[in-house]
């Protein structure tokens, strides 16, 4: 399967001029890399169209969230759940690389691999590589991320559906200049050592009931750090080889997605990481130059786990029967996702930020058995349509939602694998989605292997 990402085409043969100490010609971008973004509130299979272009990766990237994400793979009949690890990890041939951006819990990282190695993902540990740049998450971050969400409903009658993972107090230690990273788990053992007492010290004066046997933990980390040193590499010096040296296809595959983007999400009902297309270049020291194809994925309709307004939800029995169709339950969580006709005011809000070159839509085979199905156009609010998507949470609310009503195509499209095989009305809606967002749809799912992803150009 030909990849359209611009590295095919690079020319460049010269070594890093760091390495060699050669000058650059300033004209000389180097490789392009094609990013994957979630289009929705995550979960849209952005693990499927990862897993289809590693294939021909040489590099997979992660370059933001935490094990807060969760990516499912099936190959050779074979599933796969991925949380930190890159879905490229499968590929035996890509290197996988955890970026500065990731805050990484170690113990996850380590239950994940191994878990995954018993279903048949060998050698792992000799194709991933972790910035030393990237920060810590550690278990009283978890237990802090729990605590502060009952804080929440106590105080305010509401949480915020957090993971529990510990991804927002990591984030908050490293906005504070309190936090850990990787390199400083390697480093002096010592220092390390009093930075993470002291780490502990401050969460306990804010949250008295927290209690951290300090000695234990500090024994696990030196423990998990030590076979976690093989893996580890400056990202920044990596990626700008990978960048500057022979002709390479890099991947970078986004965490979470842009609803859920701490700026430009339905705040404060997001992350605590930037998971829009700036968060490649932050997550891993890729200049904006060196962005090629930016991937939106979307489903063909619309779920969110988790609390926050959400327009085109239906709480009735189209929802309960997405649902259970869409098997719609978090991967990390084991949350039943909350499900709703496809809105394509947060998808054309999500390429206005990301500047989409294809769309992946996925999921289309849930919809088969509908007599017909509706999709979100336009916001109004007051009686007039509004041409922006709110910022302010109470004005999302109390949008309502102008819908398009297509019939229904009641054919099974599981089987299909090209375009032809599509029923008349169901290339009409994807044709329809297309022309409204303005981005063209590159692949179609219709089903959960890697095979049934239908490639359109």
């Amino acid at each position: 399967m030909a990849l359209s990402w611009s590295a095919k085409e690079h020319k460049n043969t010269n070594q890093p001029a760091v390495a060699t100490g050669l000058k650059r010609p300033r004209n000389d971008v180097g490789n392009k890399v094609a990013v994957v973004l979630g289009a929705q509130w995550g979960d849209e299979g952005k693990g499927k169209v990862v897993d289809l272009l590693a294939t021909q990766a040489d590099v997979v990237c992660r370059c933001q969230g935490g094990n807060n994400a969760g990516h499912t793979v099936v190959v050779d009949g074979k599933e796969y759940d991925f949380h930190l690890l890159p879905s490229g990890i499968i590929n035996p041939k890509s290197i996988s690389l955890i970026g500065n951006g990731v805050v990484i819990h170690l113990p996850g990282l380590f239950e994940e691999g191994d878990k995954n190695e018993k279903k048949g993902l060998k050698g792992w540990e000799k194709r991933l590589i972790v910035s030393d740049r990237a920060h810590l998450v550690f278990d009283f971050h978890q237990v802090v991320d729990g605590l502060q969400e009952t804080e929440r409903q106590a105080q305010e009658g509401k949480n915020i559906g957090t993971t529990k993972k510990g991804i927002g107090p990591a984030y908050s230690s490293k906005a504070s200049r309190t936090g850990l990273r990787v390199c400083d788990l390697l480093g002096d053992i010592k220092d390390f050592s009093s930075k993470f007492k002291n780490l502990v010290r401050q969460y306990q004066s804010m949250y008295p009931s927290l209690t951290v046997d300090v000695e234990d933990q500090l024994k696990k980390l030196k423990e998990y750090g030590e076979r976690l040193r093989p893996m580890v590499r400056d990202g920044v010096y990596y990626m700008y080889e990978a960048l500057h040296g022979s002709p390479k296809k890099i991947l970078v595959e986004g965490a979470n997605a842009a609803l859920l983007d701490i700026d430009f999400g339905t705040y404060p009902f997001v992350t605590s990481s930037n998971c829009t297309v700036g968060g490649a270049c932050t997550g891993l020291g890729i200049p904006p130059l060196n962005i090629g194809d930016v991937f939106g994925v979307a489903k063909a309709y619309t779920t969110r786990v988790g609390i926050g307004a959400f327009p085109t939800e239906q709480l009735n029995a189209v929802g309960e029967l997405l649902q259970t169709r869409g098997h719609e339950v978090g991967v990390t969580t084991g949350r039943k996702r909350r499900c709703g006709w496809l809105d394509l005011v947060i998808v054309r809000y999500a390429h206005m930020i990301n500047g989409f070159t294809a769309i992946a839509l996925t999921k289309l085979d849930i919809l088969d058995v509908l007599e017909e199905i509706k999709v979100g156009i336009a916001y109004k609010l007051h009686g007039k349509r509004i041409p922006h998507f709110p910022a302010n949470m109470d004005v999302l609310q109390k949008v309502e939602v102008e819908y398009e009503t297509f019939p229904g195509w009641k054919t099974d499209t599981s089987a299909a694998r090209k375009w032809g095989d599509l029923p008349v009305k169901a290339q009409n809606y994807i044709r329809f989605i297309e022309n409204h967002i303005g981005v063209p749809i590159k692949w179609v799912g219709v089903g959960k292997s890697r095979e049934c992803m239908i490639q359109m150009f």
